[in-house]
């Protein structure tokens, strides 16, 4: 980490049934603005999902404390990446009907996670061409069109969808072409990935998983092998490269 870069960036989500979110609402926003923090932390009855920003000691209390408090979530593990500036401009926990908009209700990934693939093993994966029983294997982005065109995974399958709303007739549209796979899908930080995964399985795909902890884990855990371009991600930094450093000018290439 280099010295200027003092600024803790984290993301994570959980699935986990919140009924009280409208309470919890007021509660975590005067923690989070205790401790100087800035970010956008979303509630729904089926989880949380958070991104937040400050100094590291601010940020990772914020989190232990939450999970000392409350055991429901105890299971988060947050994602970490580093800036020489504060990326959000307020602090804002917002209450929502789904933490990731899929308008598909039957989805509830609480009541069981569809299997996942850690990076390196993904990354063995792909650099083979096939998973470990020899099944040819793709990758699937979940994103938003213009988030996959600053970057994916080269070969990776994309419908280009404008709103994650859109993957469900995407997937009915395209189901056959994936048959007989080993179907890996993906998205920033796992939480549509996870929930797109659950709706192949529902729709009856029989080889698929979601990359635990998206292309941000990806990132940490590897030399990012098999991805080009950079990261989109929703906050001033815009871009990501494969050593979690930011690369606006990558950003503006994308959009020219």
């Amino acid at each position: 980490m280099s010295a200027v870069n003092n600024v803790l960036n984290i993301s994570s989500y959980l699935f986990v049934p919140l009924p009280d979110a409208d309470v919890l609402q007021p509660r975590l926003l005067e923690r989070a603005l205790e401790r100087g923090l800035k970010g956008t932390i979303l509630l729904a009855e089926e989880g949380i999902n958070l991104f937040l920003a400050g100094p590291a000691e601010a940020v990772r209390g914020f989190i232990a404390a939450l999970k000392e408090e409350d055991a429901r979530f105890a299971p988060l593990e947050p994602k970490e990446s580093w800036s020489d500036s504060q990326p959000f401009r307020k602090m804002l926990v917002k209450v929502k009907r789904e933490i990731i908009r899929m308008d598909h209700p039957a989805i509830r990934p609480a009541g069981g996670r569809a299997p996942a693939v850690d990076p390196l093993t993904l990354r063995r994966w792909l650099e083979a061409g096939h998973d470990d029983e020899g099944r040819p294997v793709v990758t699937l982005d979940t994103r938003n069109a213009f988030e996959v065109d600053h970057g994916t995974f080269e070969g990776a399958i994309d419908w280009r969808i404008d709103k994650f709303t859109q993957f469900p007739p995407a997937l009915r549209e395209h189901k056959a072409e994936l048959a007989g796979k080993t179907v890996v899908s993906f998205c920033t930080g796992g939480i549509r990935c996870e929930k797109a995964a659950i709706l192949m399985r529902e729709e009856g795909l029989e080889h698929v998983y979601q990359l635990e902890g998206g292309i941000l884990k990806y990132f940490e855990l590897t030399d990012g092998a098999h991805y080009q371009g950079g990261c989109f991600v929703f906050d001033e930094r815009r871009v990501l490269e494969t050593d979690l450093s930011a690369n606006p000018a990558r950003d503006a290439a994308a959009g020219s």
